[in-house]
């Protein structure tokens, strides 16, 4: 196996010091245009590539960004982390993806960033709780941390996220326009979907308009599984003349479980039996079989900010961006 050429090597095949092949490969360093290409061109001759660890060792910098996600089952993650991915890769920044699970919670996740020195840690998910950030276990130095498409109160944690109160409010206008008045609202496990604020938002806007008392199913994880499971506990156990005419789902992902379980399970049509909303305008909800209406989040505008937070082009702070409503056949 052929040895790694090093900066001393390149050095002396350009006629100049090691120092002056650093700064040849350090963005923003003071060298000369002519330097900076005999060294550019030595390097090429001798296949060098500068060493990342060795250059974070003397920048207190690893160049890489630590990504939390917790509920793989979710379709809308996939796409947001190819657009963060690659808009991350840009600015010369590696994505480390981290799944938190039972077996590795956040507690352990952050100490293992502030071991490995992350730049930056990205909460991606829906379980991340304050209280986490009194563990003992975590020191005062960990990498600054951002949550992205969620809300966030935690004090100097940023949360970039859409607006859920301005989405509401449109979903319900809309809706109420439609002539539905017996709202119902299916929600992700409680102390994790009280952060959204979706059914907050959701069970105002219905008030404001005289109608009380949203129907509340509850589902125990956000995937289509469990959607399907508080769809048909709440329609096996209430009567067809009472049941709601419109159920908003937390996500995309519950409410397609749930048009599922509706139509194959209990024979009814959608919309002209229950109508359905979701969150999120996954693909799959945009395919005919479902005919999803829901709302699309900004997600590129959401990376966007949070790459330029992250590389200090724009100030750090809570910042709320608005989506927009997807009509079509399912309400």
């Amino acid at each position: 196996m052929r040895k790694r050429a090093t900066a001393k090597e390149v050095a002396e095949a350009a006629g100049v010091s090691k120092w002056t092949v650093i700064r040849a490969f350090t963005p923003g360093a003071s060298i000369t245009e002519a330097s900076r290409q005999k060294v550019l061109q030595a390097a090429e001759t001798l296949n060098y590539s500068p060493n990342l660890l060795a250059r974070s060792l003397a920048t207190n910098t690893t160049h890489q960004v630590a990504v939390f996600v917790d509920d793989f089952a979710n379709p809308h993650k996939l796409p947001v982390l190819e657009m963060l991915t690659e808009r991350l890769q840009a600015e010369g920044l590696l994505t480390v993806l981290i799944n938190i699970n039972r077996h590795f919670d956040h507690v352990h996740a952050l100490i293992n960033a502030d071991q490995r020195q992350f730049d930056a840690v990205i909460l991606f998910g829906t379980a991340f709780r304050e209280e986490t950030l009194g563990d003992r276990r975590l020191g005062p130095g960990f990498p600054p941390m951002f949550v992205l498409a969620r809300d966030s109160q935690i004090p100097g944690v940023p949360a970039i996220a859409c607006n859920a109160e301005l989405a509401l409010s449109e979903i319900v206008d809309y809706l109420f326009d439609k002539g539905y008045r017996r709202p119902g609202f299916m929600a992700g496990a409680r102390t994790l979907s009280t952060a959204l604020g979706r059914r907050h938002h959701y069970a105002s806007f219905w008030r404001a308009k005289g109608i009380e008392g949203v129907t509340e199913l509850a589902a125990e994880r956000y995937s289509a599984q469990a959607g399907a499971e508080a769809a048909r506990t709440y329609l096996s156990t209430t009567a067809p003349g009472s049941r709601v005419d419109v159920l908003m789902c937390e996500n995309d992902i519950l409410a397609l479980g749930a048009m599922d379980v509706a139509r194959s399970e209990f024979g009814l049509e959608v919309p002209q039996d229950l109508a359905v909303v979701g969150f999120d305008n996954i693909e799959l909800g945009g395919a005919p079989a479902y005919g999803l209406t829901s709302y699309e989040q900004p997600a590129g505008e959401m990376v966007d900010a949070i790459v330029a937070m992250i590389t200090g082009k724009r100030d750090a702070e809570m910042v709320v961006m608005p989506g927009r409503l997807v009509p079509r056949s399912s309400a």
